[in-house]
Order: C-alpha cells, then structure tokens, then sequence
C-alpha cells in the first residue's frame, strides 16, 4: 500500500520526495531511471529535453533516483539530450 501511495504522490508531483527519520521530506527524488526499447538504463534530470515525457514504469525496471551520483552507481547513464 505504501508503495502505491509513493508511486501515486511520484506520479502527480513528478517528484517522489525521501522522508528523513522525523518523517519530514528530505530532499526531492526528481530523476527519472528509464529503460529503453534496447534496455539500456538511461535517467533523465528535470530540465532536459524528454524529462517531462518520460514515464516511470516499476513494472520495466524503471525507477526514481535522488541524485546523479546514485544513479551512476547504480549502473545508469545520464541522457545525451
């Protein structure tokens, strides 16, 4: 239920905020992990040029990320465009 509930608040805002230990938003989780049609994992910052059409699907093994560095770590590359 929590899970839907993020997915939810992600999908309105277009930004999935981290809670911190007293429960308060932390910081935004605004950077979108997309899978190509080749599967290469590829995020998207707010303000590039598909950021606003890419969609976030957890079914794909698409997902939110808070910062580029964890991103990189996870094995993702940024967007060329």
């Amino acid at each position: 239920m929590l899970r839907n509930a993020l997915y939810a608040a992600a999908v309105v805002s277009t930004a999935l905020f981290v809670l911190n230990a007293q429960g308060q938003e932390n910081r935004p989780c605004n950077i979108k992990g997309n899978v190509s049609t080749q599967g290469e994992r590829i995020y998207h910052v707010p303000g590039q040029k598909y950021y606003n059409d890419t969609r976030i699907s957890a079914s794909h093994g698409e997902r939110w990320f808070c910062s580029e560095e964890e991103a990189r770590a996870a094995g993702w590359r940024k967007s060329r465009v």
